[in-house]
């Protein structure tokens, strides 16, 4: 079939763990696009979720360390946090081993990349699901981004590794969705936890919006780091489906939460040619 949907959105562990310490003015709007996102992703009937997220060493470590990969099973488990922490309770999230599969070698041909047949999420994923596929019910493609330990990949191949996923999912018959999350810019488990810095988020969104491919990789990582913090290297996840979609986006809600520790975003972008 085809890509048939395409956002992006936050992830951070306090959207869900410190939900009741939010102004409810500020992120009921935020919960309220989620869940606008989710009646726009059922209405495009995917077989299946590609998540593209940024694992925060939870299963991938120094020792092994992919620029990118891809589960390949059948089922996952989530949350590989404390479920109280997070405030979402562990369950069983389905896969598609065979898609995953068929997936992870169109994507070959172009793009060296790991695939993984056991993966636990963390609230990389797990937070956006517990919004947009509530009953976990929706078979899951995960999709890791090394953001965390450098060297990081290049944004231009980050870009490759996106068009490379739009045409493995152009080459199955099944209706492929996809979502990339993360930061934008914050500073997690550090003295500037909370600290977000909306000018610079405001900047990256509309070139994402745009789909403006030369500005999007030309962010360096000094300067992400300066100005993002190392959660800002997480811009990779939202350059990948830019890149996977090929269309322009709108953001339906963007603003700092500093409780949850990001500039809350959710957005949504055509599906080009």
């Amino acid at each position: 079939m085809s890509l048939v949907f395409a956002g992006i959105c936050s992830h951070g562990p306090g959207i869900t763990g410190r939900a009741a310490m939010a102004d409810s003015a500020v992120s009921g709007p935020f919960y309220e696009a989620f869940g606008g996102m989710r009646a726009e992703l059922e209405g495009a009937r995917p077989d299946a979720l590609v998540v593209v997220a940024a694992e925060h060493f939870a299963n991938f470590f120094m020792n092994n360390m992919p620029s990118f990969a891809v589960g390949m099973a059948e089922g996952y488990e989530g949350p590989i946090e404390d479920p109280a922490w997070l405030g979402i309770e562990r369950t069983s999230i389905p896969g598609n081993a065979g898609l995953s599969g068929r997936l992870i070698r169109a994507v070959m041909q172009s793009v060296d990349i790991a695939f993984a047949e056991e993966w636990k999420f963390d609230h990389g994923i797990m937070v956006p699901l517990h919004f947009l596929t509530p009953r976990y019910d929706l078979p899951i493609v995960p999709v890791n981004i090394n953001c965390q330990g450098p060297p990081l990949a290049p944004l231009h191949r980050v870009w490759a590794f996106g068009e490379a996923l739009r045409r493995a999912a152009d080459a199955v018959p099944e209706r492929i969705a996809i979502i990339g999350t993360g930061g934008i810019s914050h500073w997690p488990a550090t003295p500037d936890s909370g600290k977000v810095n909306e000018a610079w988020d405001r900047e990256f969104l509309e070139r994402w919006k745009a789909n403006d491919h030369a500005a999007l990789v030309s962010y360096t990582d000094e300067g992400t780091y300066r100005d993002g913090g190392q959660g800002g290297f997480e811009i990779r996840t939202f350059i990948s489906i830019a890149a996977a979609a090929k269309g322009r986006g709108s953001v339906q809600y963007y603003r700092p939460i500093p409780i949850f520790s990001v500039g809350c975003t959710i957005g949504t972008m055509s599906v080009g040619a």
